[in-house]
């Protein structure tokens, strides 16, 4: 039914409503669904690895730099790299691309809280037929009818379904802010990873290099010693040999460099073409990397808090399920202007106004809903799995590259006693080979040795330097869940 009022009262009616519908916004009922509790988690009072007689604290001045933590290993280069990884890498574009569409999800959950308002105009000509029923010989045949209304519908969140709708997107908003940062982190530390590769192969570059030129030395004087009659042809041959096969190892490493120069390039939004870099051997070893308490990995790592947050978006998906169980109510209304004439349709007898409240419960469905139910339970059950699980392998990562960086440490001194025992006998096996004791049979043999021993010094300090790169990115950098948005 349809009452007609005056302009001003209907606009007094209007901003009445609007009023109630404000003062109705924030009175949500009763939210119903579990309330969120962080799930609990083994955590070690220290890591294993501190306990090792080779473990060394890092000090203060060693501690990693916060946000930009690369800058540790106080190399210019890499600090420009890791710059450019920030402003220029595709992958965390996209990274951020995808937590602004989850931030304007919770925009759009929040819509929700809100009446929606619509408005319309139409225009219409119409003839009735004389011969319908109850056709008045006053009625006109022709008439015209404008419409000017508006329309507004409102469903309280009596019991939290909304609140929980935009907990769950806050709550997955958060966590792809988490895993933003965590491919942050991860590119980041895969520059570094790609970046110290290349200089140790820089580094074992520059051995072979020296070695080849070495034994370009020693075949020169085996074929003057064979031209002397002093050595045989199988010397020749034998140092022949040597020397061609670190000549192509050496080559060998030229394939490799380029690999890992290429992967820079792509990392810091390049294509491959249009970089690469001097060649910088491998010197100095990595810097302490102090670990903290693992305590505070969970409020450091980007993947844990990120599992986190999924599992409170899960813990609201029960609340949204259970919200199916109770009635809805809406709440409508409807205004504006109706005349047959377009003079009029805005004089105060062509205002209407119709106001009208509804409740719905659903009787029967099925068992659909206590599905739904069981359906969030059992996937907030896999949220907390999943949390405990990501948490377990944080703490791994951390132990497997403290134990690295240690061990390495200690073979990294074994390894230098052995290249210089491999140097010592290759001197040795020179001297006795000139003076005609022994064939060049065990020269090429101590040659081999010292190379190895010291391709594999090379390899060592490389491997130490990517297992603190690894160590910084396990312990989350200088990343923390404080920044993390509130939304």
């Amino acid at each position: 039914m349809r009452h007609i009022v005056r302009p001003d009262r209907l606009h007094r009616c209007i901003r009445r409503a609007a009023a109630l519908l404000a003062l109705g916004l924030p009175l949500g009922g009763c939210t119903v669904g579990p309330k969120y509790v962080r799930p609990s988690t083994e955590v070690p009072p220290a890591y294993k690895e501190q306990a090792s007689p080779g473990f060394t604290t890092a000090q203060p001045a060693a501690a990693q730099a916060k946000g930009k933590w690369w800058e540790i290993y106080a190399d210019p280069e890499l600090d420009s790299l890791e710059d450019q990884v920030t402003v220029s890498n595709q992958s965390l574009k996209a990274a951020q691309a995808q937590f602004e569409q989850a931030r304007a999800a919770v925009q759009v959950a929040r819509a929700e809280y809100y009446p929606t308002v619509s408005g319309s105009g139409a225009a219409t000509r119409t003839r009735q037929s004389q011969n319908k029923a109850l056709f008045s010989a006053t009625s006109p045949v022709n008439y015209n009818d404008f419409q000017l209304p508006i329309d507004a519908s409102w469903e309280p969140d009596v019991w939290g379904r909304v609140q929980r709708t935009v907990e769950a997107a806050r709550s997955e908003a958060q966590a792809s802010a988490a895993d933003l940062a965590g491919v942050d982190l991860s590119l980041h530390a895969e520059l570094a990873l790609d970046y110290f590769e290349l200089r140790g192969l820089d580094t074992q570059k520059q051995l072979l290099d020296s070695t080849v030129v070495a034994y370009q030395k020693a075949l020169d004087l085996t074929e003057s010693r064979y031209k002397g009659g002093i050595a045989s042809a199988v010397d020749v041959a034998q140092a022949q040999t040597q020397l061609e096969t670190t000549r192509a190892q050496d080559e060998d490493t030229d394939v490799q460099r380029t690999a890992f120069e290429h992967a820079i390039a792509v990392l810091i939004g390049k294509p491959p073409a249009e970089f690469s870099r001097m060649p910088t051997p491998l010197t100095a070893p990595p810097p302490p990397i102090p670990a903290s308490v693992p305590s505070e990995l969970l409020e450091r790592r980007p993947d844990i808090a990120a599992a986190e947050r999924r599992v409170q978006e899960a813990n609201a998906g029960i609340g949204i399920a259970r919200s199916a169980y109770y009635p809805q109510f809406l709440l409508t209304g409807e205004g504006g202007f109706e005349s047959s004439r377009l003079g009029t349709l805005l004089q105060g007898p062509a205002g209407f106004w119709a106001l009208a409240g509804s409740a719905a419960e659903l009787i029967f469905d099925g068992g659909e809903r206590r599905g739904m139910t069981e359906e969030a339970r059992a996937a907030y059950d896999e949220s907390v799995d999943n949390y405990r699980q990501t948490t377990l392998s944080a703490f791994e990562d951390v132990e497997d590259n403290l134990s690295a960086l240690r061990v390495l440490q200690d073979e990294a001194k074994t390894q230098a006693a052995a290249v210089a025992a491999a140097q010592h006998s290759l001197d040795l096996s020179i001297s006795r080979y000139k003076g005609g004791v022994t064939s060049y049979l065990e020269v090429t043999t101590a040659q081999s040795a010292a190379l190895s021993d010291e391709v594999t010094a090379v390899s060592i300090l490389t491997r130490r330097m990517a297992a603190s790169v690894l160590l910084v990115k396990a312990v989350g950098g200088g990343w923390n869940v404080s920044q993390i948005p509130s939304m």
